[in-house]
This record gives C-alpha cells, structure tokens and sequence, in this order.
C-alpha cells in the first residue's frame, strides 16, 4: 500500500515546514504507569442479550472484545455488582437476594469474565455496585447505615467469584455515581485485609474528582485506604486537591455515546487526552457492548452492538477499532513518557514505553464537531491540518523505523478507514514527520503485534420473532434469566416448582420480596419487557400464579419506556388480584384505571391471562374466557410485550406467548 493512496505524507526531517516539533525522550525520566483501556458490562443490564447469542457468534463477539491483538483487545472489564434493581437500561440480580441467600450462578457477569479471561488471561477486572438488596439497608434506602453489612456483602462476592470461578477481582468500588462513606471505605479495605485480599485495590468514588479527593487531604487513615481517585466523565480534566493526593487518577466510566463515527471521535479524543489533559492512567467506557433493547435508554452507547440473539446479528462499530490503536500496542506496566501531549495546531499525542526500548506513539487530531461525548459539554477548539514533527531521544534515538497503523473517519460518505496497516516508516536520525489531517488517528510502534483478519459478516438483522413461545421447561438453564426477558424492576428467574405435579414444574419466578437500596428512583412494581419496541397488534398469553394474598400480577403491551424512565412506563397493563378484581390502566403506577372489576382469580392457583390489542381496541381474557372487552387505546401507539407483579412478592408465570401483526 503506497503512502499515496493515503494523501499523507511520512517523510523526511526538515524542520523548517513543521508547524510542531516533538521531542520524545526517556532519559529526562518517565510519566505515570499506564494502568490500561476498558470498558464496563452493567451500570446496568447493558450485556442482558448477549448471553442469548447462539454460536459462534456469541464468541465471535467476546473475541471482538477480548481477545489481544485481535479487535478492541481491553485490558479491563468492569462490571456491575447485581443489586435487584434498576441501574440504567435493567436490573442484575444479586449474589444475596436475602441475607440468608448466598448463589454465586446467578445472572451473566460471572460468565463475562470468565469469558473474558479465557481470551486474556492478564485482563484486569472491577467490580463496582449501583444498588443493594434491601436486607442491607435494614430497611432504609442507604448503604451506609450498617456498613459492616455493606462491607460483609460486597466482600462475599469478591470471595464467592474466587471460590466458585476461580476469578481474582483486582480492584473494588463503592457506590456507583452516589455518596461515599469515609467510615465504610476504611471498614471495608480492613474486612479485606482481615479476608488475606489485600491485593484487592479500592477505587474511590466512581463519581466527581471531589469530594473525595478533599477528604483524603485531612484523612490520612482514608487515603491509605483508597488506592485510585476513579471520576466520570471529567471532561479530560482533573482537579488540584485529586493530583495533592498522588494517588492514581482514573476515568472510571467516560465515553457512553453513540458508537458511530462521532462516537469514535469521543472515544479516540478522550484515551489520549484524559491522560494529556488530566494525567488519568486509565479510561473505563460505558458501555462494554450495547446488548440490550436499542430504545431503552442511551441505545448503541456500546463499544460496539450485539442486540438480535435472535438472529445472530452484530455489528463491530467503530468505537472497537479506535481502542485497537493503544490496546494492540500498549499493556498495563507500561509507561508514559514524559510530554506536553498537545499538538500546535490542535489534536493531542501520547507516547508509552516498556522500558526494554519498545516505544508506542498514538497521535490523535479530532476536530470538535466530530468528537463531542454525551456529556460534559464539550468547549470550542479548533484543529487544522498539521505537519508535526517527532525528535526521538535517549534509548530511542537509534530506531529506524516505526511501524504505522492508520484510522480515518469520515462523516460525508460511509467509507472511514479503520486500523489499518500501512507497513513500517523510515526514522531518520532520530527524527520523522508526519502530515497530519483532520479526524484522524495514528500509531506508531516499534512492536510488530499480529493483527488476524475479522470474521465474515454475520447473519443479516431481523426483527424480534412476531410469534414467540417460552414455557421455561428447562431442567439445568446455563443463566438464571430467560432468554430475551428484560428486567426492569425486581428479577425474573428460572424457577422448580417441585410442589406441582403438573405443567408448571419449571416457570419464571418473580424473587425480590423487599425494595432494594435503589440507585434511582424506581416502580413498585416489578416488570420483565420482551420484545419489539414497533409493535402495535398483538396478542399475548401467560399463566399466573400468584403466590400470596396480598400479591398480584400482569401481562401488558405496547410499554413505552424502560431502563431509568420505567416508573414512568405507559401501555396497556392487564392486572389480577388475589381478591378475585382485576384492573386495566394506561401507566405501570395503575393510576390511568381504564375499566376493573371482578374476575374470581385467587392466590395459589393458575390463571391463563390474555391480552389483545388491535388497533384503538384492547380487550382481556381469562382461562380462555372473555373477561372485559372494548377499551379504547390512543396512546402509545407501541411498545414492548411485558409480564410483572404488583408488588415485591414472589409471583410465578409459564407458557408465555406473543403474537405480533
């Protein structure tokens, strides 16, 4: 491939065209330790439908992900410590639903990192809560009240994934996006030292650079016990009293945008200047992989989509291929070199060592439109074409040569170049130049990393089954969910019913009985979604089987919202009591009552609930019989199928059927 076809140029030494001249020395002494790029499954349920993929895609996926030198190649997963509630776009499921309950099997994250490690053994892993079961809080809606609970419960996790997967959890967080405790953080570094896991590392706290960094300046007992200063979204700048404390400094959740081209501007920005900005050794993205409804909230916020189980489709977006440009070429241990990073004419440079004379280099030239995050709002600057060039010092001065790997996005035409190789580039004297363009990125290395060719396209996208059946008759399910299933509020898990001697041996059961430590403000009542966001015909089937009196549970179509704005959820709700009424409202709160009455319907037996929804119509059966009929429905005008229960009692459903047209 010649350096033409590229309308670049990497030539030459001269110095009087340049508008930047760089010098890269390790002999004037290194930069911080570079502590590597990840990404985080949860925060929350953001991983839910990979699990369902059938293979090989589902590996081919975790490859794109994990494996070194292949694709994204992280060097972190992070991933949320289940609490029974909502946490963005579902709930996970707890390790200790009730205090007396110990299942170290349930949801997908014990899974991921093991799949994860498979791939990279060396992968550093996190774990980090963003709610609690209630049992925590002794009935309170904090964390902290009793924080030798808080602390004997997120240390059994750390415990149970070593003795169950033989997982090393290397770094703890607190509570993810809410308040610190200096009284917990130091109770929980002693229960893991008084555990022998003193190589567990705290990160402290998952929110703003302050307060915490403040409190760690007059704290002497905390800032031993905190060993990473981790903020969100900091913009790629820190604070005076983070940088007091000499701890290391993390962006511990940044990125969560669009993963298309501008997307990856974010992504390709904020890993360089997060470091050049903010001297922040690492860069954590929300999300891992956008395995989850598209119109839950902050859809496609993934590194790259893996959303249709049902069909098999994925796609690599191109927010993978930028993290290819450091993670390929990089490791953790290694170290910066000590460097302005900024360009002259805008656009920033890392470069990193090994301290045995490798040298990597990742050159970035963003321009603002094309590189805006989510969030913080992203002030003006302006980047120009650029010749910038690189005096190479001390143990570098003798290379002669570096290799170059080259992306490219374009937002005019849908043809971004993306990682690719362009051989290796002369070093003269120490010295080489670059032209630079703009919304580009490059790596130059002295490391000859392999790079295997991706996989063929997967299967073509399709919509969710319009006619779909799950009767949850599996004896030994490999995940505690079912599959497609949605949590909301509450957890829907696979369940024996060893008291039937009937069809309803294996169902979905409804397990929270008590409100969680929440993380946002959330429904009472527990909700599982299924399906396709644009349906708007339908007929959906399940049996219900409410376990108490004073219980209750529905079917329901065309919900509109989900993730965070749940509480908020319109559609048609088909509500049973164990008082023998039932009820029709437009809203999951039941306060849009469309028609009730009676229905006979008790606790302890089996019901068969269905809901038809055709057009503007809406009626309901019960055991195959007409119970209410011709209910006028305006609004939404679509939405997905779901099944849920009146309140946090265990409630169990089977045979769940939805026909769309």
């Amino acid at each position: 491939m010649t350096w033409g076809l590229w309308g670049f140029a990497l030539l030459g030494c001269s110095l009087a065209s340049a508008s930047g001249v760089y010098r890269l020395d390790d002999a004037l002494g290194l930069a911080s330790e570079f502590d590597g790029i990840g990404a985080l499954s949860g925060g929350g349920a953001t991983s839910r439908l990979l699990v369902n993929y059938p293979e090989p895609y589902r590996s081919q996926i975790l490859d794109y992900l994990f494996k070194p030198n292949f694709a994204a190649a992280l060097q972190i997963l992070k991933v949320e410590i289940g609490g029974d509630a909502q946490s963005t776009d579902g709930t996970e499921p707890s390790h200790m639903h009730y205090e007396d309950d110990e299942n170290y099997f349930r949801g997908y994250e014990w899974w991921l990192m093991k799949e994860a490690k498979k791939r990279n053994p060396n992968i550093k892993l996190i774990g980090l809560p963003w709610a609690f079961p209630g049992w925590v809080g002794r009935g309170e809606n904090w964390p902290y009240d009793y924080p030798d609970v808080t602390a004997y419960y997120i240390v059994s996790w750390i415990i149970g994934a070593k003795r169950f997967h033989d997982l090393d959890i290397d770094y703890i967080g607190i509570w993810n996006e809410r308040s610190f405790s200096s009284k917990y953080i130091k109770l929980l570094r002693y229960t893991l030292d008084k555990q022998e896991l003193q190589r567990v590392r705290i990160i402290a706290s998952d929110n703003l650079w302050e307060p915490v960094s403040f409190f760690m300046l007059v704290d002497s007992e905390l800032r031993e016990a905190v060993d990473i200063i981790g903020a969100h979204y900091p913009g790629t700048k820190t604070v005076p009293s983070a940088l007091q404390t000499k701890k290391k400094l993390w962006a511990s959740e940044d990125y969560s945008t669009f993963n298309d081209e501008v997307g990856a501007g974010c992504w390709a920005r904020i890993l360089n200047q997060n470091f050049v900005n903010g001297k922040m050794t690492s860069t954590i993205a929300w999300n891992l992989v956008a395995s989850y409804y598209e119109d839950l909230p902050f859809g496609r916020c993934g590194l790259m989509t893996a959303q249709e189980p049902w069909s098999g489709h994925y796609t690599v977006n191109p927010p993978i291929w930028i993290t290819a440009h450091t993670t390929h070429f990089t490791q953790p241990g290694w170290y910066y070199l000590q460097a302005d990073g900024h360009l002259e004419k805008g656009g920033s440079y890392v470069a990193l060592t090994d301290r045995k004379g490798n040298l990597t280099i990742v050159i970035e030239t963003m321009t603002h439109d094309h590189s805006k995050c989510i969030r913080p709002l992203l002030s003006p600057y302006f980047v120009s074409p650029q010749k910038a060039t690189f005096h190479l010092k001390g143990s570098f001065s003798k290379l002669k040569s570096l290799h170059t790997w080259y992306s490219k996005l374009e937002f005019n035409s849908p043809n971004s170049t993306l990682f690719q190789s362009l051989g290796p580039i002369n070093v003269s004297e120490g010295v080489l130049t670059l032209n630079l363009g703009l919304d580009e990125v490059y790596t130059l290395t002295t490391l000859t990393a392999g790079f295997e060719k991706p996989f063929p396209d997967p299967p073509a996208s399709q919509p969710f089954p319009s006619d779909y059946k799950d009767d949850f008759n599996i004896r030994n399910p490999p995940f505690s969910e079912a599959p497609n299933f949605a949590d909301q509020t509450g957890v829907f898990e696979y369940f024996v019913n060893v008291s039937d001697p009937g069809e309803h041996v294996f169902t979905l059961r409804q397990v929270v009985t008590q409100r969680p430590i929440t993380w946002v403000t959330e429904s009472e009542h527990p909700i599982s979604i299924i399906g396709h966001y644009k349906w708007v015909n339908l007929t959906i089937t399940c049996d219900i089987y409410i376990e108490s009196n004073d219980g209750g549970a529905f079917i329901a179509g065309r919900v509109n919202k989900g993730g965070i704005y749940a509480k908020a959820a319109k559609g048609i709700f088909f509500w049973v009591f164990p008082d023998g009424t039932y009820r029709v409202t437009g809203d999951l709160g039941g306060e849009e009552v469309l028609m009730k009455g009676l229905s006979g319907v008790r606790a302890k037996a089996w019901h068969t609930l269905t809901l038809i929804l055709t057009g503007t119509n809406a009626s309901g059966m019960l055991n195959g019989n007409p119970l209410w009929a011709n209910v006028t429905i305006t609004d939404p005008g679509n939405g997905w199928a779901a099944i849920g229960t009146h309140t946090y009692k265990f409630t169990q459903f089977d045979n769940f059927h939805v026909q769309a047209n």
